[in-house]
């Protein structure tokens, strides 16, 4: 296979549960407070007004760790408006593994297609009944009430966040991950240690107060070489595991399938 080539050769599904270990908020900013409303609150979506995952929330969660996993990703780019500036690193250098998986904005000139692709994670229907049915603060929500405490006054300033409750799953999540080049395969080892960092770390906002602690549960990882999206009777190749210490011990083995199917 040519080094310069980006062909597609085949895509790897990620896809499992993602269960909310704590309180999760993912915010929505603060244009407009309605009466009997609070001034944190999380994501909606606009058909059903349930909670979700923003695909761009996980991704962004997963490749920073990735950065901060990386000695040689360091922050070294501001993007975002002109009031939220966000450092990030951006390169074209085709060894970085954060840009090659993650990709980079279009106006820095990207010299390859980003390799992941991650959706929207909606509510499970088990936990849309659950929580259906729970005396909840919000619809599928909980108000959790912080103060932050006057050093001088001991005056305490209360802040309402809106989370949903500890328990809740989300899912199926996906994860797509293309498959161009030869060392594509090694890659996927990187986005598998951004989903264990994640579990110890937080997605969403509050996390260092105790907000946003998740798991991913009943893992399924799917193989499919490109020739099976024309039609021809190509078997996939499929793992799984019961979560992302399970997933593990089987790495070396789903490594060595994309390579099978990028040598193919």
């Amino acid at each position: 296979m040519p080094s310069d080539s980006i062909n597609l050769y085949g895509r790897v599904l990620v896809t499992g549960n993602i269960r909310a270990v704590t309180g999760l908020h993912i915010g929505k900013g603060k244009e407009g407070v309605m009466i009997g409303g609070v001034d944190n609150p999380v994501m909606r979506d606009a058909l059903s007004n349930q909670p979700y995952i923003p695909g761009s929330s996980l991704k962004g969660k997963l490749r920073s760790l990735a950065e901060k996993r990386d000695p040689k990703a360091q922050p070294n780019m501001n993007i975002g408006t002109a009031k939220a500036k966000v450092r990030i690193h951006v390169c074209n250098d085709p060894t970085c593994q954060v840009c090659t998986i993650y990709g980079i904005p279009g106006q820095e000139g990207a010299q390859a297609p980003t390799r992941l692709i991650v959706r929207d994670v909606f509510l499970t229907e088990e936990s849309v009944r659950h929580l259906s049915a729970l005396n909840l603060d919000q619809p599928f929500t909980e108000v959790k009430y912080e103060a932050s405490i006057d050093r001088i006054t001991s005056e305490a300033n209360p802040r309402p966040l809106e989370r949903v409750p500890a328990g809740a799953v989300f899912g199926p999540f996906e994860l797509v991950f293309s498959l161009y080049k030869e060392d594509d395969c090694r890659l996927l080892r990187n986005l598998f240690e951004a989903m264990r960092l994640l579990e110890d770390d937080y997605l969403g906002g509050s996390g260092s107060r105790g907000s946003g602690k998740v798991r991913f549960e009943d893992l399924s990882i799917t193989i499919r070489p490109v020739a099976a999206y024309a039609g021809e009777e190509v078997a996939a190749i499929s793992f799984t595991a019961e979560d992302t210490q399970a997933l593990r011990h089987q790495e070396d083995a789903i490594v060595a399938a994309a390579g099978q199917v990028l040598a193919s």
